[in-house]
């Protein structure tokens, strides 16, 4: 059997980053929940704070480990199957990764020591600050990691001399036309993933009617930072979509789905695209609806996919789904929110239990609007590497395609592996709880606490 050796690279990088996502996604807000819990127990006292605080870094900790194991292997990935694009771009991502290493990680791996192992050993106050330390790293290192892939998307401060990228400019390298969108984006992206499971954690624990104290501290802290993320995430999404469509303009006829440039362009609810037909079938649609979002003129008129050569396209059925994805979570995370809200300020958040039994399912949510954003962001920008400069299929190594078909189907053994041993592991410091006292089989009758189970009132 013959295989597409540039086919299989793309698979394997794209299932390796998939699964490493999860995890920065997820740390990145639960750093910064863990930080807030600290410095709200010194101010107060209160032991719930401390109760919770500890029970956070324990998952945060697996969660940064798995993190680090599934992630990597992406620097070797891009040595081995995409020496090309590395030879063209290293003088640029290299720089770019190494700031993220030695300013980002290095500082959480340290500090994260600290939160782990210095209770008893150093004063409150210095495990708090180890928290912030811990955030601020998780940051940094979103910081350079997104800065690197938007120059990928918005190259810029650079010139290319025999086919490498040469920086002029690290300014205007670092801070690329889509880096500050991109970053506004990803960061509130992962405070909503981390956001929403602390959510679900709280409903459980309420349902279920134990370590209830911590459960509502979760739902109050959860729903007041979500009734404010989530709305302002529209914004910022929309604000990234017009920068999108000035840099990249098929991107966003591929989202749309939007084929025809002359005509202002209709707002798909569903759709099937065509991409051989040019065309798309089964549309549910409102009309004018994507020239209004985009131009804020239902009679704007924006790039169409006919206006690029089919090589030029992005695949448009994977963008175009990815994006409802992304998009329909994130519609029902402000619903979820700003309703959560409003029982709070009625007095019965804590006693509308079918509210509670939707919440307790809704842990997942995050992780599939970023995924489903790296997609819409990754896919879109096909068929370049380096929008405008390098095509994916000019950037792989010389490899045997046997060989990156034999890696790829270890790394699915090995990932696997990795995420059901650290999944179980969470799962059961969440039966421990916050208190650190292990739930019994039989309690699980009033209402399950894992994170993979259903909740029962």
């Amino acid at each position: 059997m013959d295989f597409d050796p540039v086919l299989l690279a793309r698979l394997q990088f794209a299932f390796t980053i998939t699964f490493h996502i999860i995890f920065p996604s997820f740390t990145i807000g639960t750093s910064a929940y863990i930080a807030t819990l600290g410095v709200m127990w010194l101010r107060t006292g209160e032991d719930r704070f401390k109760r919770l605080m500890r029970f956070w870094i324990k998952i945060f900790a697996v969660s940064f480990a798995m993190g680090v194991v599934s992630g990597i292997v992406l620097s070797y990935e891009l040595g081995t199957n995409w020496s090309r694009f590395t030879l063209a771009t290293g003088n640029i991502i290299g720089p770019l990764a190494g700031y993220e290493v030695l300013a980002a990680f290095f500082l959480e791996a340290t500090f994260l020591s600290v939160l782990l192992f210095g209770e008893g050993r150093v004063p409150p106050w210095m495990v708090v600050l180890s928290a912030v330390a811990v955030a601020v790293g998780t940051a940094i290192s979103a910081f350079w990691i997104l800065s690197a892939n938007s120059w990928m998307h918005t190259p810029s401060g650079h010139e290319m001399k025999d086919g490498i990228a040469q920086p002029l400019d690290w300014w205007a390298i670092i801070f690329n036309p889509s880096f500050p969108y991109r970053l506004a984006h990803m960061l509130n992206a992962s405070y909503l993933t981390a956001g929403f499971a602390i959510l679900a954690i709280g409903a459980r624990y309420v349902l279920g009617g134990r370590f209830i104290e911590e459960g509502k501290t979760m739902l109050r802290m959860g729903i007041g930072l979500m009734a404010i993320l989530a709305p302002l995430q529209l914004f910022i999404g929309d604000q990234h979509g017009l920068n999108t469509l000035k840099h990249q303009p098929i991107k966003i006829a591929a989202m749309e789905a939007h084929w025809d440039g002359s005509r202002p362009g209709d707002y798909h609810i569903f759709a099937w695209p065509d991409e051989k037909g040019e065309k798309n079938h089964f549309e549910i649609s409102i009309p004018r609806g994507a020239s209004l979002i985009l131009k804020h003129d239902p009679n704007g008129l924006f790039a169409g996919l006919k206006d690029a050569k089919p090589a030029d396209r992005p695949p448009v059925r994977t963008v175009f789904f990815a994006f409802r994805v992304m998009f329909y979570i994130g519609c029902f995370m402000i619903a979820a929110a700003l309703f959560g809200a409003w029982l709070w300020w009625r007095g019965t958040l804590f006693t509308t239990r079918w509210y509670l039994r939707v919440m307790a399912q809704t842990w997942w949510t995050g992780f599939v609007a970023v995924i489903a954003g790296w997609i819409v962001t990754e896919s879109g920008r096909q068929p370049w590497i380096v929008h405008g400069i390098m095509r994916t299929a000019d950037a792989t190594s010389p490899v045997l395609p046997h060989t990156i078909a034999t890696t790829f189907a270890m790394f699915i053994v090995t990932y696997a592996i990795v995420f059901t041993a650290g999944s179980y592991y969470i799962n059961r410091l969440i039966a421990f709880g916050p208190k650190g006292a292990l739930v019994k089989p039989g309690d699980r009758e009033k209402g399950p606490i894992t994170i993979g189970e259903g909740a029962k009132s």
